[in-house]
């Protein structure tokens, strides 16, 4: 089964917390603090595979996550790096943030390798932390955690031209002559199940690259069928060639199946319409006296006036192919426009884990509890606590920060003592 959208979950790797030690060595009094500082966690990176076609893999693994970094030891000794992961996808495929479907990334045109989460910081051991007035800090910088997201993945063909009707009107056939693919072939609805690529080799001119989209029908736009699946596949095309029977072998209007397919085309996207086209009317060969130019008479009254040529072909004989493929050609010499790339939407915001490290503990001396860290110093540093702000802003740090809820957990009770350094109060909630 050919599989071209994939929802999955990805997250970096967490930092390793900074370690809190002391060095302790004979003849070697008051050693000072030497924790180290933790690994930084591992990147979750998107790498472009050109030996994989489809989203099939993800079927079956739904989760990828990058090593976490070691905490720091003893003796400065820091903690080992996480692994990064790298997933590897296809090209052409985008990256769109599930919730908000906006785009993180596409893997297509030079774009092959993608830093998508980087992993936490590793936290600093107490070792940072001595200064002439804290000479032994008991504290050290938590690690920060990872980014995580559910992603969606969309796997967008990358071609020149798009080759687009309905089914069993003769694109297969077309294909396997004017290129190297060799498409399943037979006559019944959706033979073709999945978008094939195929290089046009064309003699004193520049080559392409062609995709038989498969089969559209009437409301693919609203994901009738397997709408939505094979539409996304023309959004990088810079031409269409419209493929219709014109012998209206199983009794279809080939005018109408043209005016049907380019409303599911402007449903879907409105600017895939004002791509050139080129009508290819096949199934020349079948037709009787003058029915082939009668027929073809009322698709040029139509469409040339749109600006829609149209080439009557036989993609069994070869009639009319090399025609319509050199005039392709000359379209796409003449459009001279940059490929097809989303554009970046979404930007991951930085995460709000506080850098200053802080501790709460217990004297049972003293019968009060102890909060301290740089945290701490830095925020009496800046705080006035004689003003009605001031101490406004020091109840939303104590909340906002987690430290009364820290204090709660060790059974802080009314009427306790707190000391923050000089500052000294009484809890009451």
């Amino acid at each position: 089964m050919f599989a071209d959208r994939a929802e999955i979950y990805i997250r970096s790797g967490n930092g390793g917390d900074g370690h809190v030690s002391f060095r302790r060595e004979l003849y070697v009094a008051a050693g000072g603090p030497d924790g180290g500082d933790g690994g930084h966690g591992g990147d979750l990176i998107f790498e472009v595979d050109k030996g994989i076609n489809t989203l099939n893999d993800f079927r079956h693994v739904r989760k990828y996550c990058a090593g976490d970094g070691q905490p720091g030891g003893r003796r400065r000794c820091h903690g080992a790096r996480g692994a990064d992961l790298v997933v590897k996808v296809p090209e052409g495929t985008v990256v769109r943030e599930k919730e908000s479907g906006k785009v993180i990334v596409d893997m297509s045109h030079g774009c092959t390798r993608e830093v998508i989460l980087k992993g936490g910081r590793g936290g600093k051991g107490n070792m940072n932390y001595a200064t002439p007035t804290m000479q032994v800090p008991k504290y050290a910088q938590p690690g920060k955690p990872g980014r995580e997201l559910n992603v969606v993945l969309e796997l967008k063909t990358i071609a020149d031209v798009g080759l687009v009707g309905f089914p069993n009107v003769g694109k297969s056939t077309f294909l396997s002559r004017v290129s190297n693919a060799k498409p399943k072939i037979a006559n019944y609805h959706f033979t073709t199940l999945q978008p094939i690529l195929g290089v046009v080799d064309l003699e004193g001119a520049d080559g392409f690259v062609i995709a038989d989209i498969p089969g559209l029908i009437e409301g693919a736009s609203d994901g009738i069928g397997l709408g939505h699946e094979f539409l996304r596949h023309i959004e990088r095309t810079k031409i269409f060639i419209h493929m219709v029977d014109a012998a209206s072998t199983e009794g279809r209007d080939p005018l109408n199946d043209i005016r049907v397919i380019n409303e599911e085309l402007r449903r879907y996207n409105e600017e895939l319409l004002k791509r050139p086209q080129v009508i290819a009317a096949n199934k020349t060969d079948v037709f009787y006296g003058t029915e082939e130019e009668t027929v073809i008479t009322l698709l040029r009254e139509e469409f040339e006036p749109q600006n829609i040529p149209v080439f009557p072909i036989s993609a069994v004989s070869g009639k009319g192919v090399k025609e319509l493929l050199y005039y392709v050609r000359k379209q796409l010499d003449s459009l001279n426009e940059e490929p097809t790339v989303f554009e970046r939407e979404y930007e991951l915001e930085q995460m709000s884990v506080p850098d200053e490290p802080y501790t709460v503990s217990y004297d049972q001396k003293e019968k009060v509890y102890v909060v301290e860290g740089p945290r701490i110093e830095r925020m009496l540093g800046y705080t006035n606590l004689d003003s009605e702000k001031g101490f406004q802003f020091f109840q939303k740090f104590l909340h906002d920060g987690g430290i009364l809820e820290e204090l709660e957990a060790m059974g802080i009770e009314e009427g306790d003592t707190v000391r923050m350094y000089e500052l000294q109060f009484d809890y009451y909630k």
